[in-house]
């Protein structure tokens, strides 16, 4: 942990009350407990590192059962203010010491086309078997034991006498799959019905076809910087320009750029990650959400919101969404399964507000109707009650995977590094000295079985070559400390190289 949440109690509480008064009940008794014991940290009566209250002792301070304090704990645990200990018993995690944050990006003096395909394709076309530890793909870790009631509904679709997974289903997506999914929303603040959604092939499938629903080639679409490389790549095939705007690596991109920019050009369309962003991690507060989306208003523009790593905030509850303030229409939220479940799934969605329609017919003459067997299958999953708890191991493993890969890229990286304090999900944004080259170092890391992204993928124009990012899915293990000391070992040996060509220069 970099630091501890100081409003986790407050927040803890607002989110249960408002889960329990969805499903008609009152407030529990594990939950109470819960906040008191968050308060007790926040307030520095437990310190870092100090031993927290056993099951036992707790059980009989506050006159409730075993199992209630170890739910309370449960809490706490996913909101990382406590980290159990084998035969120990809870402790409150330790600050730990991190590198420098990346600086805030520059803002860009022009819209521009957007370039870099090359090098996408060259970090995407590889597959998960190629004998790399890949680092650099997005890639959640699939082989957990939560997955397993996926598995089976998975077999047993394919198995059913009626054929149903071999249909295609309306073009609007299961309806089961949509109730579903609109029970989810209301963690993220939203009151959406199934009627309003649209399920699609991924994530990537919402976005490019919400950007064709609003733009034609030739628009400008801002966005925020670095920013998600497939949603870049979109506009470049559908030949529309890109406006980076600034970003701080804590709060979001620059409110101030964005006004600047709206009131200098003919901005079609806003598209960002506010939550859990990607690649810098960031979870933008909910004033700035809010603020962003008055502007957009005032200058009557639509928003882009991806939220597909939304539910992978470490925090409790999850952050709400720019959507969930949305009084007119204009937001189109888009997520999916492939960061929280599994990316071979390729089942998202879309809540597209005022632009139903245009999206529909968008879906219909890109993909048709998505695959009906995951459909069924995660609809499945997801009425059984399996999600939460699947969802819930993830985000504490992802946020340990965090604190692991920061430790090493201050062992192995150079003094002076600097990187992301992820807020979510499981990608660290790596930014090391001015005029270095990922692009190099990732061939350079190729021939050692390892492959990061180069930070100029996330850039319309190729900015961000000295950075790159970093997955950390996976448990950590013996094998990834070995392919994060590889990058580091690689970054000091071009440093080395490229100091002594200057000193001879």
């Amino acid at each position: 942990m970099d630091r501890l949440n100081p409003q986790f109690a407050r927040h803890l509480y607002r989110s249960v009350q408002s889960g329990l008064r969805a499903r008609g009940t009152v407030m529990k008794l594990y939950t109470q407990l819960a906040e008191t014991l968050a308060a007790r940290i926040e307030q520095g009566y437990y310190r870092p590192g100090d031993r927290l209250p056993s099951v036992r002792a707790l059980s009989q301070e506050h006159g409730v059962s075993l199992s209630t304090v170890q739910q309370a704990y449960r809490l706490l645990e996913d909101g990382g203010l406590a980290v159990p200990r084998p035969k120990s018993g809870y402790f409150v995690p330790p600050r730990r010491a991190a590198p420098a944050l990346p600086a805030m990006t520059r803002a860009a003096q022009r819209p521009v086309d957007v370039s870099q395909w090359s090098d996408v394709l060259e970090l995407v076309k590889r597959g998960a078997r190629d004998g790399l530890v890949q680092l650099g793909r997005g890639m959640p870790d699939v082989t957990s034991p939560t997955l397993r009631p996926l598995l089976r509904s998975l077999a047993q679709v394919a198995r059913r006498p009626d054929l149903g997974g071999l249909y295609y289903d309306a073009i609007q997506g299961s309806l089961p799959l949509r109730e579903q999914i609109s029970r989810l929303l209301v963690d993220a603040g939203c009151q959406i019905p199934a009627s309003d959604l649209i399920i699609t092939t991924g994530c990537h499938e919402a976005l490019s076809a919400s950007i064709r629903a609003i733009c034609q080639p030739g628009d400008i679409v801002a966005v925020d910087s670095p920013s998600f490389h497939g949603a870049m790549q979109a506009l470049k095939g559908f030949g529309m320009k890109a406006l980076e705007l600034p970003t701080d690596p804590i709060n979001g991109i620059s409110l101030e750029a964005l006004e600047m920019a709206l009131e200098q050009w003919p901005i079609k369309l806003i598209q960002l990650t506010p939550n859990c962003n990607n690649p810098l991690g960031y979870i933008m507060p909910e004033a700035r959400k809010r603020a962003l989306l008055t502007l957009a208003q005032r200058y009557d523009v639509a928003i882009i919101e991806d939220d597909v790593y939304g539910d992978l905030a470490y925090r409790y509850p999850r952050p709400r969404t720019i959507k969930s303030f949305d009084e007119d229409g204009r937001v189109l939220l888009c997520s999916s399964f492939s960061k929280t479940v599994a990316p071979g799934i390729r089942v998202g969605w879309i809540a597209p507000g005022r632009y139903f329609d245009r999206l529909l017919h968008m879906k219909y003459i890109s993909t048709g109707a998505t695959a009906t067997q995951p459909q069924i299958a995660l609809a499945e999953f997801l009425a059984s009650g399996a999600y939460e708890p699947h969802v819930r191991r993830m985000r504490s493993q992802y946020q340990n995977g965090r604190d692991q890969m920061i430790d090493w890229v201050m062992k192995y990286f150079p003094e002076g590094t600097r990187a992301s304090r992820p807020q979510g999900g499981f990608m660290l944004w790596v930014e090391l000295d001015e005029g270095f080259d990922t692009l190099r170092l990732n061939r350079a890391l190729l021939d050692k079985g390892v492959q990061i992204a180069s930070g100029s993928l996330f850039s319309a124009s190729g900015k961000y070559r000295s950075c790159l990012r970093m997955n950390y899915s996976r448990k950590p293990d013996a094998e990834q400390e070995a392919a994060v000391r590889k990058v580091g070992e690689t970054v000091k040996a071009l440093m080395a190289e490229m100091a002594g060509m200057q000193a001879e220069a």
